[in-house]
Order: structure tokens, then C-alpha cells, then sequence
């Protein structure tokens, strides 16, 4: 799924990078602990994230992600802003909820990640 695509469905407000909302992505990972992103992301993925912290797109870079999606309105300071905009990850800001936005993302065709098996 395009990256403007998903802009449109959730209705979502781009923070940086708009040059890159062309970019495809292969699923989605809804999750506020970067400790389960890095454990079981293993595509490129876009990650959907109530957690505000520099450690967000420090994590997304470690995954080879391009895109962040704030939810519940959260939005990101200068900081995280401009270390997203070196490495040319999209981030944007969705009023939704966590569960809500993965929902809309999933019944539009965009998968998540593998299931964990135990």
C-alpha cells in the first residue's frame, strides 16, 4: 500500500517527508513497546504507535522502516522531526486510536506482520 494511501484512510496529517509518500509499504505493526517492534517486525513494515520518544524512530531505523503514524492525536517534538527527516522516514499524526487505525489499515488490504508462534 502507498504511503499516501494510507494518509487518506486514516485520515492522518504529515509531520515530514511528504516527498516520500509515494513509497510502498508491506504491512503494519501496532505496538508502544519498540522492544516487541524489534522482536517480531521482520518486513518492511509501517509502525502505528501511541509512544512518543526519539527511541520510536531510533527503532524504525534499526527495522528499516518509512514510516511512523502517530495515533490519538499525538505528535512528535522539533527533535524527533528532524532526525526523521535525515533518514527520510514519513511520519504523520491520525486522531484515531491504535486499534481503530490498524483496523482501517487491515480491512484496506495491508497486512501485519508474521503471527508469534510459541
Amino acid at each position: 500500500m502507498k504511503i499516501s494511501k494510507m494518509q487518506e484512510l486514516l485520515e492522518a496529517n504529515v509531520l515530514c517527508c511528504e516527498e516520500h509518500l509515494g513509497k510502498h509499504v508491506y504491512s503494519a505493526f501496532g505496538c508502544d513497546l519498540m522492544s516487541d517492534v524489534l522482536a517480531y517486525v521482520t518486513d518492511q513494515a509501517v509502525l502505528l504507535t501511541g509512544l512518543v520518544n526519539p527511541q520510536v524512530i531510533r527503532t524504525a531505523l534499526m527495522m528499516d522502516m518509512t514510516c511512523i503514524v502517530f495515533v490519538r492525536s499525538k505528535s512528535p517534538n522539533k527533535e524527533m522531526i528532524e532526525l526523521a527527516k535525515e533518514h527520510g522516514i514519513v511520519m504523520m499524526s491520525t486522531s484515531k486510536t491504535l486499534y481503530n487505525a490498524c483496523g482501517i489499515l487491515y480491512s484496506n488490504g495491508l497486512v501485519g506482520t508474521k503471527e508469534v508462534v510459541k
